[in-house]
């Protein structure tokens, strides 16, 4: 599923704010007693979902090279110790 047909301020938001908007989209799914518009609010709501997780991918890639960049940091500064 393509995220195109959501809004493009999605990408803008954090990931905190975009689980508040799908919280906010279940809820309204939760309420709905009409089931043709439920299915595009589904829909919708998958579209998120994956919009989220993308995000949250991207989240754990950058804490990742971080923590390898630290970790290599201490690593040069005990080698540099060592060696004096």
């Amino acid at each position: 599923m393509k995220d195109k047909n959501l809004p493009n301020n999605y990408n803008s938001l954090s990931l905190e704010e975009l689980t508040d908007e799908a919280n906010k989209m279940i809820e309204d799914l939760e309420n709905q007693k009409d089931l043709e518009n439920s299915i595009e609010k589904y829909q919708d709501l998958i579209k998120l979902n994956n919009i989220i997780e993308k995000k949250f991918q991207k989240s754990v890639k950058k804490i990742s090279e971080k923590a390898k960049e630290n970790i290599f940091k201490i690593n040069s500064k005990k080698n540099a110790k060592r060696i004096k």
